[in-house]
């Protein structure tokens, strides 16, 4: 029971976090000149952060067709999720169903990290339910922010889902390939920025996944 409590404790904490990078996003979105239901629905139908900002970035100056493509890249990283995690999440079709909906990076590495496999499956549900709970309350409570402020930056809020990646991101800095990887996109992105229409240059970025390619198991190029 104590790790219950816990577990509950941690996605709690990081459903948090979740909340309020879910706020960013609203207010972003809005901001970008989207209409209130857009960004809420995409928080209940697509349920997937990274692809969420690069939509209403994308969207917001007329790219649909570049939202939709980079949605499908970034996300497709959830077809080794669900082969790594896909026997913890139910056998029947209601629980796959809904358990691919809150497949995302973090309902994945928790119930990754729980040794016992009996805790697995109640990892994922309540860190994924937690998370899909709060980011669809961050987004709604965003969007009525963002009309209300009309600038992002006048709180900050714009600075809220850079931070929340970069502490998520942190602990995997720890493997060099990662890092060369992160560092490789990071100078791809900023380098394209000036040149290229918006959104695209997070894109490109992806190019940087080749370098890690270059590291030798032993973590030397």
């Amino acid at each position: 029971m104590i790790t219950d409590r816990a577990l509950v404790r941690d996605a709690l904490a990081i459903g948090a976090a979740a909340g309020v990078i879910g706020l960013s996003y609203g207010a972003i979105a809005v901001a970008n000149g989207l209409e209130p239901w857009v960004p809420i629905a995409m928080s209940l139908i697509v349920f997937a952060g990274g692809s969420q900002f690069l939509a209403a970035g994308l969207l917001g100056v007329g790219n649909p067709i570049a939202a939709v493509v980079g949605g499908i890249l970034i996300n497709s990283r959830h077809f080794p999720f669900g082969l790594a995690i896909g026997g913890y999440i139910g056998d029947s079709l209601p629980s796959k169903l809904l358990g691919s909906h809150i497949l995302i990076d973090e309902s994945t590495a928790f119930t990754m990290a729980e040794p016992d496999p009996g805790r697995k499956r109640r990892s994922f549900w309540l860190v994924g339910g937690t998370l899909f709970v709060l980011w669809n309350l961050g987004t709604v409570v965003g969007v009525l922010i963002g009309n209300a402020v009309g600038d992002p930056e006048t709180f900050g809020l714009d600075a809220a889902f850079p931070a929340g990646l970069l502490a998520l991101l942190l602990p995997s800095l720890r493997d060099s390939a990662a890092r060369v990887a992160a560092g490789a996109g990071a100078v791809i992105a900023v380098a394209t920025t000036p040149l290229l229409p918006a959104g695209l240059p997070v894109l490109l970025s992806l190019v940087g996944l080749a370098a890690a390619l270059m590291i030798k198991p032993g973590g030397t190029p």
